[in-house]
């Protein structure tokens, strides 16, 4: 489907897809989605904790959007031809000139309309803690004038009980992380929304960037 039709129907068709393949995905390994805001406004540029690769079929189910990713994930088997059908800026680290290139994709994204969803962490956790946000992949929303919206996500048992079955960090492998996930009867997904930054009231990104952990690491706490 991606490589016959995925190209040739409409974008608001795409976001469709993106959502209800995410959602299917979420069903079959006994995940089960909250989130407290069903709405995001448009155009937003999401940043996210980072735990597990299920986060991005996580935010794609609630807030079907394009990813920033590293360069490296191009070349990972079947996956990384995926996300190069799917929006995904792939980010190529250390290079200058590429930074502005991406950045360039990335407002452009914004400005049509679309979420773009980057976890500024640059790495996993089990979720139990939050590491520093890098700032420099904020520029585009604040170049493009578009909102930060903070998403705190956190996996827990039916009872409410932590849960690091999802986690994809340190020496974990993905088979490790999906038979962790199965061996749970359900896993619920929560997404929590908090009130988005305003981009135009504090440009400076290093500032953004921290106002934004905060926030995701207070709503964590709570949850």
């Amino acid at each position: 489907m991606t490589a016959a039709g995925f190209p040739f129907i409409t974008p608001a068709r795409q976001l469709h897809l993106k959502q209800r393949w995410s959602a299917r995905l979420l069903k079959i390994l006994g995940i089960r989605l909250e989130t407290n805001e069903p709405y995001v406004s448009p155009g937003s540029l999401l940043v996210a904790n980072h735990i597990s690769w299920l986060d991005i079929f996580v935010i794609n189910a609630a807030y079907p959007a394009a990813f920033i990713s590293k360069a490296e994930v191009r070349q990972w088997p079947v996956m990384g031809w995926l996300a190069s059908k799917n929006e995904t800026v792939f980010l190529r680290r250390g290079s200058r000139g590429h930074a502005k290139v991406v950045n360039g994709e990335i407002a452009a994204l914004l400005e049509r309309g679309r979420h773009v969803a980057l976890f500024p962490e640059g790495t996993t956790t089990d979720g139990s803690h939050i590491h520093p946000f890098h700032g420099a992949l904020l520029q585009p929303a604040i170049d493009a004038g578009a909102p930060i919206q903070p998403l705190a996500i956190a996996y827990r048992l039916p009872d409410g009980r932590f849960t690091r079955a999802p986690a994809y960090d340190g020496d974990v492998s993905l088979g490790q992380s999906i038979k962790a996930i199965i061996a749970e009867r359900e896993i619920v997904a929560r997404v929590h929304i908090t009130p988005a930054l305003a981009t135009c009231d504090k440009p400076d990104r290093k500032a953004l960037a921290h106002t934004a952990r905060e926030v995701i690491a207070e709503r964590i706490a709570q949850t």
